[in-house]
């Protein structure tokens, strides 16, 4: 087996409609809106779990032990550079807007979902108040939208 470069391989979606996040379909997916082309390489910020401890120890042992309890996502983002014209994801993910963000890895982003692919995650979110990132030189007008996650995220599908 050889490694995957990641490079232009990450495909980030909003999707409006999924019926099942276990289960999307890529007729759901692909009329989501591929908002990855408009993504700085630091713009997907927070999509990783944290599992938190749960103590198992007892008031006779002399070594703490854990175990398993509540999985979480914090700081959940996505980084955009502002386009000009009609700027689709501005627009598009506005304060309040449920929807889905699709995270895909190790295949083209530009390649349409077709059935069997692996997904990294289908996340169920409501988009924050868009947050304009400081002006500093030498860069393109950026802004940030926070995604809170309003229900478990469905993790390791496959596209239906």
């Amino acid at each position: 087996m050889g490694d995957i470069p990641g490079d232009g391989k990450v495909r980030v979606d909003f999707v409006l409609a999924i019926a099942n996040i276990f289960v999307p379909t890529a007729s759901e997916l692909n009329a989501g809106l591929r908002i990855s082309q408009w993504m700085p390489a630091d713009g997907l910020v927070g999509f990783r779990p944290e599992t938190a401890d749960v103590g198992t120890s007892g008031i006779e042992d002399d070594f703490d032990t854990n175990t398993n309890g509540r999985r979480s996502f914090s700081g959940t983002l996505v980084r955009l550079k502002k386009q000009t014209g009609s700027d689709a994801a501005y627009t598009t993910m506005l304060p309040d807007v449920e929807g889905f963000l699709v995270i895909r890895r190790s295949i083209a982003a530009a390649t349409a979902y077709v059935s069997g692919q692996h997904l990294q995650g289908v996340y169920p979110v409501i988009c924050g108040e868009t947050a304009w990132m400081d002006p500093e030189p030498n860069t393109i007008d950026r802004y940030e939208v926070p995604l809170k996650l309003r229900l478990k995220p469905a993790l390791r599908v496959n596209v239906a």
